[in-house]
């Protein structure tokens, strides 16, 4: 399965980076593809790391204004010419997607695969990975706005909260291999 992940390319503390990494040779040891934003830099990098050292694939995606980042060897790496360019090519190239821990660009991709996925346009199940409660606030809003009626659809539909990479993988591999 190719696993896209959206995450920071911050340098996080050991709360952050021993769960992501965890996750990682969780994805890397069941023979799966790690689809990200192809940094070579922070918890990107953990990740990345994570994933090849057990085993798995990785397939980037970087953008012209980030190539010099980039992960020097990867099993493909891509170049986008924009930010948009680059979600529509990490939607395309993979099967499921979790979102980790990050900060503005991480919660626009968030959004607009969850965007994508209300008004049909894929399928794909969604993992918000709440490591250590990072996005308590979110899911609250989530469920605020399902009850309030902003949704068409139940939250469970669109997204799956997971609170540690067990329960994400577990969830993906039953979802979509079934």
């Amino acid at each position: 399965m190719n696993i896209c992940v959206f995450l920071s390319a911050a340098d996080l503390d050991d709360r952050y980076t021993v769960p992501a990494r965890d996750f990682a040779n969780r994805l890397g040891k069941a023979g799966h593809t790690l689809v990200w934003g192809g940094s070579d830099t922070g918890l990107m990098k953990v990740v990345a790391d994570g994933v090849e050292e057990a085993g798995g694939r990785l397939v980037g995606v970087s953008v012209d204004f980030l190539a010099a980042k980039a992960r020097p060897v990867a099993d493909q790496m891509v170049i986008a010419r924009d930010l948009a360019e680059r979600k529509a090519l990490l939607l395309a190239k993979s099967d499921a997607i979790v979102v980790m821990v990050g900060g503005t660009g991480t919660l626009d991709e968030a959004t607009e695969i969850l965007e994508l996925k209300k008004h049909g346009k894929h399928t794909k199940p969604v993992v918000l990975l709440n490591t250590a409660g990072f996005y308590d606030g979110l899911k609250t809003q989530f469920r605020r706005m399902e009850d309030e009626g902003f949704l068409p659809l139940p939250l469970t539909d669109l997204v799956f909260f997971a609170d540690d990479g067990a329960s994400a993988l577990a969830y993906l591999e039953e979802t979509v291999t079934g």
